[in-house]
């Protein structure tokens, strides 16, 4: 069921939202060489809980799988998603990094994601992060009441395949609020026009996750791969529709 959030609620999203939306600006300095995942992994958490909220990816739970482990998901160049922080990965120079962070915060969740250079990176890297987040700006244009979930959907899909890239198979974006997954998916290709109607209220993760060599991905227990093993960037928002231009509400503000 896509839920419809009144002022008091967007409010409590509004605020999780920008504890996301601090940490990932904090992490940017972090991020360089010689630095591990777990040492991301635990700033993120202490700054999270410092905040006030709770890493909402820690301990979350699906079938078949223990509990996730992280506060934050690391995905080092092929990973695509749900990577796990480790102290024996180390950032090298020429990586990019996707992290995806999670907040619960009064009873709301935020969730968003970025990807990192690691020192200088490839011109072939640095396009593929230029292209995922103008596919992500591109899908957000179309988040907007009276627009369906397909044109999202089809803003993405259609960008990323006119620049040759792929995105990643059965990985999607959601609603989002009193559950960090909620009704409707938001899929990062399909046809415009169709799916559920936006209404003002609504919160919506969206979420291009873009591989260089192909759409195919491989699963390791929670982590996924692109199967070729090419680069992959994840760029995450979450939303408040509006009449108008959505109001991102994981944008770090200063």
């Amino acid at each position: 069921m896509i839920t419809i959030k009144n002022e008091h609620e967007l409010q409590k999203m509004r605020e999780a939202n920008r504890i996301v939306g601090l940490l990932l600006h904090k992490l940017g300095s972090m991020v360089k060489p010689g630095v591990s995942t777990m040492e991301l992994e635990r700033f993120a958490d202490h700054l999270i809980r410092t905040e006030g909220g709770t890493p909402a990816f820690k301990g979350y739970q699906v079938p078949g799988l223990p509990p996730f482990p992280g506060a934050i998901c690391t995905s080092v160049n092929a990973g695509i998603v749900h990577g796990i922080p480790s102290k024996q990965q180390i950032l090298q120079e020429g990586d990019i990094i996707g992290v995806d962070v999670g907040v619960q915060k009064d009873g709301f969740y935020g969730d968003a994601a970025r990807t990192y250079a690691v020192g200088s990176i490839s011109p072939e890297a640095e396009k593929l992060l230029e292209v995922t987040q103008e596919a992500l700006r591109l899908g957000l244009a179309q988040a907007k009441a009276g627009n369906r979930i397909g044109d999202i959907s089809h803003a993405i899909g259609s960008f990323v395949k006119s620049k040759g890239y792929f995105v990643a198979d059965d990985l999607t974006g959601h609603g989002i609020g009193r559950h960090l997954h909620e009704d409707p998916m938001i899929p990062n290709a399909g046809p415009a026009g169709k799916g559920p109607r936006l209404r003002k209220g609504m919160t919506l993760a969206i979420e291009p996750m873009v591989n260089i060599g192909t759409c195919s991905v491989m699963e390791r227990g929670w982590e996924f791969f692109v199967a070729d093993g090419s680069l992959s960037a994840h760029f995450e928002h979450t939303i408040i529709v509006t009449e108008n231009e959505p109001e991102i509400i994981t944008l770090y503000k200063g």
